[in-house]
């Protein structure tokens, strides 16, 4: 009885030992979140402080009268956002529905793990491999054709203004997209292993095509955590 009451003892201590150690993970979370908040917060403040809120929404940027504004930046970080967003999701969602749906089984543990080795390549070597080889690439082969054709157009040819030298909104979106493919894949090919193997099996049976499958029973059942 003394040896089954300290055993119970000891447990109940390395229980309560988990339970605080996980919670203090936890906490570190989230006050590396708050570190980073009040970090930037006090960075920004003698800008604010100068220029007032209107630094957000001014689009000047004049050093010799020091004069500057935000806006600029923060467009074109929407704007680059947006384009690898409108580039990335549907090659994402072909990604991870060609591993789960289409691919045979000796490929899709090979692609898996390619997509996985590119979600581990650092952001910093995306951004100088787009900096040193895809835009001088793109300046002499692409740009002067997209500009001479398609330069007139109202929202695209924004995108491509300026001496072609291969450095736009396009290039840093386009650089941007292929970035968080390999995550936003890899997630969606987690998300649609989830669906239980009946509910596949049940709509072949019933003569259902793959892409019916998909949009019948893949995605209802997903989309949850797809839209997330």
């Amino acid at each position: 009885m003394a040896l089954r009451a300290e055993r119970t003892s000891r447990s109940r201590i390395g229980d309560a030992l988990f339970v605080h150690v996980t919670r203090a993970f936890a906490l570190l979370v989230l006050l590396a979140v708050v570190g980073i908040l009040v970090s930037l917060s006090i960075g920004a403040w003698p800008a604010l402080h100068k220029f007032g809120f209107g630094f957000l929404v001014s689009s000047q940027w004049n050093p010799v009268t020091k004069t500057f504004g935000a806006l600029v930046p923060i467009f074109g970080t929407l704007v680059t956002s947006f384009i690898a967003m409108l580039i990335a999701i549907p090659v994402s969602f072909g990604i991870a529905l060609f591993i789960t749906e289409l691919a045979p089984a000796w490929l899709k543990r090979p692609v898996g793990t390619a997509i996985e080795l590119l979600a581990a390549i650092p952001s910093i070597i995306y951004g100088m491999w787009g900096l040193f080889v895809f835009a001088p690439l793109f300046s002499a082969y692409v740009q002067p054709w997209v500009t001479d054709h398609l330069g007139d157009w109202p929202i695209i040819g924004a995108l491509f203004q300026g001496p072609p030298m291969g450095i736009g909104i396009f290039t840093a979106g386009l650089i941007l997209a292929i970035m968080v493919i390999p995550f936003i894949a890899s997630v969606m090919r987690d998300v649609f292993e989830v669906v239980p193997p009946l509910l596949r099996e049940s709509a072949y049976a019933l003569g259902a095509t793959t892409w019916e499958v998909v949009r019948r029973v893949v995605l209802p059942y997903t989309k949850i955590g797809v839209i997330g």
